[in-house]
């Protein structure tokens, strides 16, 4: 999941690009490359990130997505590619563009059927699967279990920009059971690592998450800050709107 710290000059073009936002400049980079699965599974991960993050692209994700599969020649490809597809499903239930929750439980089934315990994807299989335990089952056990395990997995494997995601998750689970200093510590961890990544379109999301466990006058400077953010990257992500829209006024 992580796209920094590489020697490739490609891979490091594509990390910026992405992480400022820019998946469709990023997965142009790798089109003309894109003979082998790695990379055509790459492509395809960017454009599937694009629609979570901003709730348009399905169709160019889709066509990625089914070169990719077709492209897998073992069980680790196929698995990573039904991983990708059970993740683009996942993003078009949780958006409201069309109910896909069996093809995203079917898709992450099959893809744990697929990769070994310790494959290089696990810990992002084990991530996705708890979103959608925690977002389409609304099973807060099963989500912090899973998001454990890929905190784990992320961990062994060195997986800094996976890590900002467990860190999240696994803190907002604590705030919606009233662990206000366990949140704090997640959320903190969260925004360290992606502000040391240079992970700008996750950073207003780290923001806005930390605020909610901060007393005023912090609350307020986070918010401004992830807001700035927020408008410099051009409303990305369309869902941390609602999140950092000011209160109406009292009547």
């Amino acid at each position: 999941m992580s796209g920094s710290g590489s020697d490739d000059p490609l891979q490091t073009a594509v990390w910026r690009l992405r992480s400022r936002g820019c998946w469709t400049d990023a997965a142009a980079l790798l089109a003309p490359r894109a003979a082998s699965a790695a990379l055509t599974l790459q492509r395809a991960s960017l454009l599937v990130e694009r629609c979570l993050f901003t709730g348009v692209g399905w169709a160019d994700a889709e066509d990625a997505l089914r070169t990719a599969e077709a492209a897998a020649r073992d069980d680790d490809e196929r698995g990573a590619a039904a991983c990708e597809r059970g993740q683009l499903a996942y993003a078009s239930t949780v958006l409201g563009v069309r109910d896909r929750a069996d093809e995203a439980r079917a898709a992450l089934g099959r893809a744990a059927a697929l990769l070994a315990p310790d494959a290089a994807g696990r810990p992002l299989l084990d991530f996705r699967r708890g979103l959608v335990a925690e977002h389409l089952a609304d099973s807060a056990q099963a989500a912090r279990a899973a998001y454990h395990r890929a905190h784990t997995g992320a961990l062994a494997q060195g997986d800094t920009l996976l890590l900002s995601f467990t860190w999240r998750h696994l803190a907002a689970l604590a705030l919606r059971d009233g662990e206000l200093a366990e949140a704090r510590q997640g959320f903190t961890e969260s925004l360290r690592i992606r502000e040391e990544l240079g992970y700008l379109v996750g950073t207003a999301p780290a923001l806005a998450a930390l605020a909610d466990t901060e007393p005023e006058p912090e609350a307020s400077r986070l918010r401004t800050e992830a807001t700035r953010l927020f408008r410099l990257l051009g409303g990305v992500p369309t869902w941390l709107a609602d999140q950092l829209a000011p209160p109406a006024p009292a009547a």
